[in-house]
């Protein structure tokens, strides 16, 4: 495992720790088809049109997740990911806003999970640090917690002078409990 693997397990775990999501909400019992810890590794990308400025403005974001590794839950899901596209007021000023949101995750296995999640980021050593917890509320791990903690490139001032933020891609690690 690489140092940067380690570096965002600890993250995840002090997350999880952090924001009481160690435990999970039902028994592994009540879904024997994927019960178990599941963890899946992949990227998620950020992009902004318009770019993001200092004086805020209406910008409409695209997010894709993918997740290329996924270990555990009994092995049916291996891989999967997300797509969100939403319209937000902002700047580069007040990108780590909190937020509360609702995430279908669609799986290799051809169903998918609905999360309600709520999220807040954090700039921590040239990096924005978002973690993400909640509950899926439809489809597969029904009832269960879930983390998922991404750390993107924090945007520079200068970045945001000459001509703003378009985007931005960071690793990104889903543990479902």
């Amino acid at each position: 495992m690489t140092k940067r693997g380690r570096r965002l397990r600890v993250v995840a775990l002090a997350a999880a720790v952090m924001f009481g999501a160690a435990a999970p909400v039902v028994p592994a019992s009540a879904h024997p088809r994927d019960s178990g810890l599941l963890q899946c590794q992949g990227t998620e990308s950020i992009s902004y049109h318009p770019a993001v400025t200092l004086k805020p403005r209406h910008v409409r974001v695209t997010v894709d997740g993918r997740f290329t590794s996924c270990t555990g839950g009994r092995g049916a899901v291996r891989s999967g990911g997300y797509h969100e596209e939403f319209t937000l007021f902002t700047g580069c000023n007040n990108l780590l806003d909190g937020f509360r949101a609702r995430r279908t995750y669609n799986w290799n296995t051809g169903d998918s999970s609905t999360a309600d999640i709520i999220g807040s980021s954090t700039a921590v050593a040239g990096q924005v640090v978002t973690p993400v917890t909640g509950t899926i509320t439809h489809g597969r791990f029904h009832g269960r917690k879930l983390l998922q903690v991404i750390p993107v490139p924090q945007p520079g001032a200068l970045q945001c002078l000459a001509g703003g933020v378009s985007g931005a891609t960071g690793v990104t690690t889903l543990t479902i409990l």
